[in-house]
């Protein structure tokens, strides 16, 4: 049965959505834990397509289903087993305390995951927390701050609202929402008449996505995708005053400060007027896809007829929708990941088993295609400890 394709933008609410990008049949979601191949090819699938908001920039999956969604102890998206990671996430809390002097304060995290980040900002500044999130598993990151930090296995909403804080944080989590100007005038309504909480957000950033034709940057799970701009003209309608916008870790993530407004000052940014440069990326995307996918299909053509044997690092969703855009499944047998707790499960759709880096002492590839280019040094040093030589290609090359 065809599904009800939106029209109206979910972000400003016109009709002025444009269609630009359709993959039909990927996994619903990348970064469940998978036990059994069978399991990862017979995974549920469901459609993209892209569409893009002529009036704010805010590009939308109007094919999204919500219910088709698994936020439970057995998804696994942290990337706190990478030292690069770990190293960012760490600097980025600390600034944050510093910049708006966070100790002994009250924070929310919406969408906390397991509670790395939110563990952080309690013990660098001696704060209390309170995280949301239907995938948090108990007592999964030990913490001197553990009696100061309570955590609800559940979606934020209106019925949290009870909740207050100093400030309120939420990270990789608004690129899951769909109903995004509803979901955002409920964290107004929640802080109320608190005009000194301070609100930040963090999300992948779609203009590098669209200038870099990065197809597995775009998956099921994010149905919602952002540029400084339409980020901006969001929150704003939502009743808060932006006070800074940049981004991060490589140009890959978006960060957003803001507090509640009126959403008419202070003036909008310098950077939030980029919606003709939206559509110039928009345009160039779907003219150059083509281009691109043809060079990854040679690619592949040509690893498998010269009889190298290559594997992805990168066992979460940007190697799913890699390996899914492309059709790859017997050409790569296997996908590496730091974080133990994928070793021994399944890459949904394709099929391809999880191994940890140990493994490729005794497989001894050929080539090894990085998905995120920001950990080459890393996967580079994990390489020589282990004795492998292999070729590194990054997904950008």
């Amino acid at each position: 049965m065809a599904k009800t394709i939106r029209s109206n933008c979910p972000s400003c609410g016109k009709n002025t959505m444009s269609i630009f990008y359709e993959v039909r049949g990927v996994p619903v979601n990348s970064v469940l834990l998978l036990p059994t191949r069978t399991e990862a090819l017979g995974f549920p699938k469901g459609d993209i397509v892209l569409g893009f908001c002529g009036e704010c920039g805010f590009i939308s999956n109007l094919a999204f289903d919500p219910t088709e969604q698994e936020y439970s102890a057995r998804y696994e998206a942290t990337q706190g087993y990478s030292p690069t990671f770990t190293a960012f996430h760490k600097r980025l809390a600390q600034r944050l305390i510093d910049k708006y002097q966070l100790r002994n304060k009250t924070l929310i995290e919406i969408g906390c995951d397991k509670g790395d980040f939110l563990t952080m900002l309690c013990e660098l500044g001696n704060n209390t927390g309170i995280g949301f999130d239907p995938a948090y598993v108990p007592d999964r990151i030990p913490s001197p701050a553990r009696d100061r930090m309570t955590f609800i296995a559940d979606f934020y909403g209106e019925k949290y609202s009870r909740y207050s804080a100093d400030f309120v944080c939420c990270k990789m989590t608004l690129e899951h929402i769909s109903t995004v100007a509803e979901f955002m005038k409920t964290v107004r309504r929640s802080i109320g008449n608190r005009a000194d909480t301070i609100v930040f957000f963090q999300i992948p950033e779609v203009r590098r996505v669209l200038r870099e034709v990065a197809f597995w940057d775009v998956y099921y799970e994010h149905c919602s995708y952002f540029s400084k701009g339409s980020l901006a003209r969001l929150f704003r309608r939502a009743g808060f005053d932006v006070i800074g916008l940049e981004t991060e870790y490589d140009d890959q993530y978006l960060m957003i400060e803001a507090r509640p407004g009126t959403g008419s000052g202070p003036l909008p940014l310098p950077e939030e007027d980029d919606l003709d440069a939206l559509r110039e990326d928009v345009a160039y995307f779907a003219s150059t896809l083509d281009t691109t996918l043809a060079r990854w299909q040679r690619r592949m053509k040509d690893i498998t007829s010269a009889g190298r044997r290559a594997v992805i690092w990168g066992g979460g969703s940007k190697g799913v929708a890699f390996l899914t855009k492309l059709d790859i499944t017997n050409e790569i047998q296997y996908a590496v990941d730091i974080n133990p707790l994928k070793t021994g499960t399944f890459m949904a759709g394709t099929g391809q088993e999880i191994v940890g880096p140990e493994f490729l002492r005794s497989y001894r590839p050929d080539l090894i295609i990085v998905m995120n280019p920001i950990y080459i040094p890393e996967i580079s040093a994990e390489l020589t400890r282990l004795g492998v030589s292999a070729e590194i290609l990054p997904i950008t090359a």
